[in-house]
């Protein structure tokens, strides 16, 4: 009988890759009761406050107005959507605490149709990173050239998530680096972040925002 010792068997080490998830309001949660007062004043030509996404704010004349109306609908949560991101200022502090350079803000007033406003401050807020991270390889979607003259991005790639079977993205981990959160090139109206910013969000008990895991969407 043998008396070496035997061996440990060596297990093979996994790489654990990170997950990605699109993020966003969630529209689960029905209507918010909420209306722009002042959308004249501060965009007269087009009468919605968007400018091209990832460019932050325009010099707006006077901050944008918001009356929170429960007639219309159910209270704002930490996060809606009105063109750019509605957000709390709670919202806006774990942004800031995780990805500061990611973002931008201006402050909103808001007001009541009855009584006085006495809740938390409110943000429009921009995601101002775009990379170009999509690994088409390994991903599944679609990827085709806008022919539509009438739009901006005419006779430029675009991606849409809207595929049979559902689509997948899977991002070029190099190309990401130490972002926390970014939008899409090619899908620049989609907005991803990492499991830092998700667990953040979680953390601090923020509402009205819904992550996706990107690979099964």
């Amino acid at each position: 009988m043998s008396d070496e010792k035997s061996k440990p068997i060596e297990k093979r080490s996994r790489t654990i890759k990170p997950k990605f998830y699109m993020m966003g309001p969630d529209y689960r949660l029905g209507r918010a009761g909420f209306v722009i007062e002042n959308i004249k004043v501060l965009a007269p030509d087009t009468g919605m406050l968007e400018s091209p996404r990832g460019e932050g704010f325009p010099n707006y004349p006077e901050p944008p107005r918001f009356l929170f109306d429960k007639k219309i609908g159910r209270a704002p949560r930490d996060l809606e959507l009105s063109h750019y991101w509605l957000i709390s200022d709670r919202m806006k502090a774990v942004f800031e605490a995780v990805d500061h350079a990611g973002f931008a803000f201006t402050p909103c007033d808001v007001r009541l149709g009855k009584g006085r406003y006495d809740g938390p401050n409110y943000w429009l807020c921009d995601v101002l990173r775009v990379l170009d991270a999509v690994d088409e390889s390994q991903s599944r979607l679609k990827v085709g050239i806008v022919e539509d003259p009438k739009y901006r991005n005419f006779g430029m790639k675009y991606y849409s998530i809207l595929v049979e079977g559902g689509a997948k993205l899977v991002f070029r981990e190099e190309a990401i680096g130490s972002a926390h959160v970014f939008r899409v090139a090619h899908m620049d109206a989609t907005i991803i972040s990492d499991q830092v910013l998700k667990d953040a969000c979680k953390t601090a008990g923020v509402g009205g925002i819904r992550f996706r895991d990107a690979s099964k969407l």
